[in-house]
């Protein structure tokens, strides 16, 4: 007789040998011991530099050994925070329960990339189990709160995105980076520059920017214009034969604004940064930007207020509300229409006279040119009347309805604007204009996404006005909101 046969054994799974964790903090502060060393080894070397060749090996090498030592007191920091079990739960906390809950998976080591080059820290995993769907579900949150994307520190951040600023393309920028030692590829960069401007303007349209500043008590020049790029939209219908969607690249006007403040002498007050901004979101936009930078500034205390511009109605239509909206007392608000803009509408008029030659046309446009700068506006007024006639229509009506509205308004009043030296043309809005957008937004074969154009637009703005600080504080602000 047969025996019974047992079932099999099942064998007993023996726990896999795992690895002491590894204590990063060690490595790193071992590090830093070497790199002193080798900095004072260098110090004590007696080296008599003859020529430039060993000048420039000097500084190369004394900055390779710096930069080290810098990257990792930030390495040493980092992780001693990461390892801080508070920090880690206050920054798990944060993520946990935002749709699926977190599952602490051990350290893994995490690449970070700051201004002085890339270092490994150890930081605490997190998984969202429930959600397979995704490819990478975890998330590592005390990168997150420190405001730590695609691998990048802020101060990187805040690098690649002024040099995203300042050069022409993103290939320039690629390449300068890969020179300074960071690899990053056109499309992170773009990430991380796009990113960068959607936190600062958020803050801004939040009405949160906080810079401390006010115009109290100064002479405060408003103006804004319109410059010239090609924003480029996708077609409908078939696509190309290989494959790529047909697009077309329209002009688009992006509005640009201007605040500065003057001093005694009339001239722009250096020790007051100017405000530059701009958006293509149309007029209603950027009144609503200049609406918020002149509430911030607190404007209604100023002591007098200009809004120079060109004639254009999209802007004089909404100078009263912006100002009834601002708080800003009728005495305290003058405006003016750009005096050179007015010079060439007077040799629009004279140009349309086939009948005169010209000579006659320079000295008609000479005479009412020094009409206008002695505040002879009516006189002037009156000989368009006259060189127009009861019947003009076309060109010449157009151009006499332009000084009749801004005349009669009171924008013309060139002569005792100047004598109380305020500025009488805008050329400075015109040279914000070419600085910001001409030399970096518009070009030959030069096609925008509405989206990137805005985002570089906001971030050459504020460094082409010397304030990139105030945008790195925004952004600051941003990430300290989104962690709270």
């Amino acid at each position: 007789m047969s025996k019974p046969r047992q079932p099999p054994r099942r064998r007993r799974s023996r726990p896999a040998h795992s690895e002491p964790p590894r204590n990063r903090l060690a490595e790193i502060q071992a590090e830093i011991r070497e790199v002193q060393t080798r900095i004072e080894d260098s110090r004590r070397a007696r080296r008599l530099i003859r020529n430039a060749a060993e000048l420039t090996v000097l500084e190369q090498e004394i900055t390779r050994l710096t930069d080290r030592l810098a990257k990792l007191l930030i390495a040493e920091t980092l992780q001693q925070a990461a390892d801080d079990q508070q920090i880690d739960q206050q920054a798990r906390s944060r993520f946990h329960g935002a749709g699926a809950p977190l599952k602490n998976q051990g350290k893994r080591d995490v690449t970070i990339r700051t201004p002085r080059g890339s270092l490994t820290i150890r930081v605490t995993y997190y998984s969202r189990n429930c959600d397979r769907s995704r490819e990478h579900k975890g998330l590592y949150p005390v990168l997150l709160v420190w405001g730590v994307h695609d691998g990048c520190t802020l101060g990187l951040a805040s690098e690649v995105s002024k040099l995203v600023a300042i050069l022409g393309s993103l290939e320039e920028v690629e390449q300068l980076l890969k020179e300074r030692g960071h690899g990053l590829s056109i499309n992170t960069i773009r990430g991380i520059a796009y990113r960068f401007a959607a936190k600062a303007r958020a803050i801004q349209r939040a009405g949160q920017l906080d810079w401390g500043e006010s115009t109290a008590g100064r002479r405060v020049v408003v103006s804004t214009d319109g410059g010239r790029l090609r924003i480029r939209t996708t077609k409908r219908g078939p696509k190309t034969a290989k494959g790529r969607n047909r697009y077309r690249t329209d002009w688009r006007e992006p509005k640009l604004l201007m605040i500065y403040v003057l001093d005694d002498e009339g001239k722009m007050d250096q020790e007051f940064l100017a405000v530059l901004d701009g958006t293509l979101g149309g007029p209603e936009a950027v009144f609503a930007l200049m609406k918020s930078y002149l509430r911030e500034l607190q404007v209604e205390a100023a002591d007098q207020v200009l809004f120079i511009a060109d004639g254009a109605r999209w802007i004089w239509n909404r100078v009263e509300p912006l100002v009834r909206g601002l708080g800003i007392k009728p005495e305290q608000i003058q405006c003016l229409v750009d005096f050179y803009h007015a010079v060439e509408h007077l040799g629009v008029i004279a140009g349309q006279k086939s009948r005169w030659t010209s000579q006659a046309r320079k000295t008609w446009v000479k005479r009412q040119r020094r009409r206008l700068l002695e505040g002879q506006t009516q006189e002037v007024l009156e000989e368009i009347e006259t060189v127009c006639g009861p019947r003009c229509a076309g060109v010449l009506k157009r151009e006499r309805g332009y000084f009749r509205r801004n005349i009669t308004a009171g924008r013309m009043d060139y002569h005792r604007l100047a004598r109380a030296k305020w500025p009488i043309g805008s050329g400075a809005i015109e040279s914000a204009i070419r600085r910001v957008i001409n030399l970096r937004l518009k070009g030959a074969g030069i096609f925008w996404h509405k989206k990137s154009a805005e985002a570089v637009l906001l971030l050459r703005a504020y460094y082409k006005a010397g304030r990139w600080k105030n945008l790195e504080n925004q952004v600051v602000k941003a990430i300290l909101e989104d962690a709270a």
